[in-house]
């Protein structure tokens, strides 16, 4: 009886409960914040997509839309610090998920048979966008952390390179919005610039689409640029990109090394594995050599995971975004900016004279 009674609490109306069902109800409340959490980036990437059709923005696609209002809800009504949990949850694990899932985005088989010509000007590309970001960034005394995954994005994939990349250079969350943002916003920019360009530019489709494949910033601004130019344009510039995509796995190990040897991080700080790197090339290999080949998948699907795929990563960038404030965007983004801008300036002329 004692025992009972210690393991029971007082209620204001004399009543009282146990401390087992107290556990209970707490559990069941930080599930629901938790929950919450992931329906608010739910919710806002929802309307980051419904922001993309509205003209202006429809250029700017949905991941730079949601990112926007996350940021704007950050400004206006703060960090919701209630449901921190579940939106870290959307920051962390399903962008991890993002990643994995994209993989399924790369067809090895293509690149081993018919890209390993344009896998040398893929090298090139992300070499010198890397270099030339970092070494105009310390000129313009930029953010040193901002400005590599500005480089990284520039040179590789985007938004996407910049998430797998992120947790191994022990990027802070909102660099990693900031830099989503910006690559996103910049590359459409280029996209538009390419197509306005392309009936002034002496080229054939072909190395017309080589030329977006290898200097634009993702894969949806080579479409964007290389489709008016026909579907050989296409073709071979996502093929060409599709290297760029590729080479994130090796360049993610050398980073890994890099940061280890070259005493980034402190002695006792442990580098956590990028497992999730594994995964992307998991699902690289299912969607080269075993969907469409022993296991037939619909066109229908497959562009609904690439859909999902989309919407998970808005999600995790939402997550992302609501750490970022606009002060620190004044006073760390534009000089980063600039820098990135000229990279990008540069990598345009000197891939269109290369090829």
């Amino acid at each position: 009886m004692a025992t009972q009674l210690k393991n029971t609490v007082p209620l204001t109306d004399g009543s009282k409960i146990s401390k087992d069902e107290i556990n209970k109800l707490n559990k069941a409340s930080s599930f629901g914040l938790w929950m919450g959490g992931i329906a608010f980036t739910f919710a806002i990437a929802l309307m980051g997509y419904g922001l993309a059709k509205v003209p202006g923005f429809d250029h700017v696609g949905q991941l730079a839309s949601a990112i926007i209002i996350a940021v704007v809800y950050r400004q206006i009504w703060g960090y919701p610090e209630a449901i921190r949990p579940g939106i870290q949850f959307s920051a962390k694990k399903l962008l991890r998920l993002a990643i994995i899932l994209f993989g399924l985005k790369l067809n090895i088989d293509i690149v081993f048979h018919q890209g390993l010509g344009l896998l040398v000007r893929d090298v090139g590309s992300i070499v010198f966008s890397i270099f030339l970001t970092v070494l105009l960034a310390k000129w313009l005394k930029a953010d040193s952390s901002l400005s590599l995954l500005l480089g990284i994005g520039t040179g590789v994939c985007g938004a996407a390179a910049i998430a797998a990349v992120s947790p191994i250079l022990k990027a802070k969350d909102e660099d990693t919005a900031i830099g989503a943002g910006i690559i996103a916003l910049v590359g459409t920019v280029f996209a538009i610039a390419y197509t306005i360009l392309r009936p002034f530019i002496d080229l054939t489709g072909i190395q017309y689409g080589i030329w977006s494949g290898v200097s634009l910033h993702e894969i949806a601004h080579v479409a964007l640029a290389a489709a008016p130019a026909g579907q050989d344009a296409l073709a071979i510039g996502l093929l060409a990109k599709l290297g760029r995509v590729f080479l994130l796995v090796p360049l993610s190990f050398i980073l890994m090394y890099w940061m280890k040897r070259g005493g980034k991080v402190q002695a006792d700080t442990k580098i956590e594995f990028p497992w999730f790197l594994i995964g992307f090339i998991v699902m690289s290999f299912i969607g080269s050599y075993v969907l469409g080949k022993h296991l037939f998948v619909s066109k229908t699907v497959m562009n609904n995971v690439s859909n999902f795929t989309s919407f998970v990563l808005t999600m995790a960038m939402v997550g992302l975004g609501l750490n970022v404030s606009l002060k620190d965007l004044r006073t760390k983004a534009l000089r980063p900016l600039i820098a990135m801008s000229i990279t990008s300036i540069v990598l345009s002329f000197l891939t269109l004279i290369a090829i």
